[in-house]
């Protein structure tokens, strides 16, 4: 019992030290936390993250602001409740890509300065989110789920299959963490599980659910898959790419649906 109960509080203890590196939510000062297993937690950190979203958009729907309106609050609100720590690697990512020479497109990433491209891509993921949001009026809390939990499956995904390329880094404390395919299973049966949600609460959407699993799942493959083809590898930012790319591309396919 007492092993259970140690086992219990560590998985509790990694799943807060997960918000606190991911999120800018606040909490208290919490002694023992420990990062080198944060990368475990990130699909639990997505749930979280849409779930409050949800509920925002929930209220914001109860005070009569129009879909547009809300979509683009989201929008706002989900850059500050993450810091822009994945849309910055998704700019950073983006300056990298932009430059001819293979040779040095880690160290343009690696520059603080945001250049021509860098900021092109940030315009693009937020308007690509904000009118996607837009368009979709049922289950959007559940929507937001998905599409945060996915992106960050993508992420556990580009770490687990692809090459760290820097010796250093906050990437390779998430290298260390996830080492096989086998650390990938809970969070993609957490998004199962999501996913099916879509399923269960209206018994004829059964296609839509099915449809939010496979767009998920690839969109979250494929990502990882491209910059790993243009790079040769994975960084820090590129894991970021990856979460804001899947998190996009989800939105847009769901419109779709």
């Amino acid at each position: 019992m007492f092993d259970l109960f140690q086992w219990w509080k560590k998985i509790l203890l990694n799943l807060l030290a997960s918000i606190v590196f991911y999120t800018t939510i606040p909490l208290p000062y919490i002694k023992g936390l420990e990062f080198h297993d944060v990368s475990r937690f990130v699909p639990f950190v997505g749930l979280l993250i849409g779930g409050i979203l949800g509920c925002l958009d929930v209220g914001m729907n109860y005070l009569g602001a129009s879909v547009l309106t809300r979509s683009a609050l989201i929008v706002v609100f989900w850059m500050g409740i993450t810091g822009g720590l994945h849309l910055d690697g998704a700019m950073d990512t983006a300056d990298g890509l932009a430059v001819g020479n293979p040779e040095r497109r880690l160290e343009v990433m690696a520059d603080s300065a945001t250049g021509a491209f860098g900021a092109m891509t940030a315009i693009a993921i937020i308007l690509l989110k904000t009118t996607a949001l837009s368009d979709i009026t049922d289950n959007r809390w559940l929507v937001l789920m998905a599409a945060c939990g996915w992106g960050r499956w993508g992420q556990q995904l580009a770490i687990s299959c692809y090459p760290y390329l820097k010796p250093t880094g906050k990437g390779a404390l998430h290298k260390q963490a996830i080492r096989s395919y086998r650390d990938l299973l809970p969070g993609l049966l957490l998004m199962l599980a999501v996913s099916s949600l879509v399923w269960l609460l209206d018994g004829r959407r059964l296609v839509l659910a099915l449809a939010m699993v496979l767009t998920g799942s690839a969109i979250a493959i494929c990502t990882g898959a491209w910059f790993n083809h243009k790079l040769g590898g994975h960084t820090g930012d590129t894991y970021g790419a990856v979460v804001e790319w899947t998190e996009a591309l989800f939105l847009c396919v769901i419109t779709t649906l």
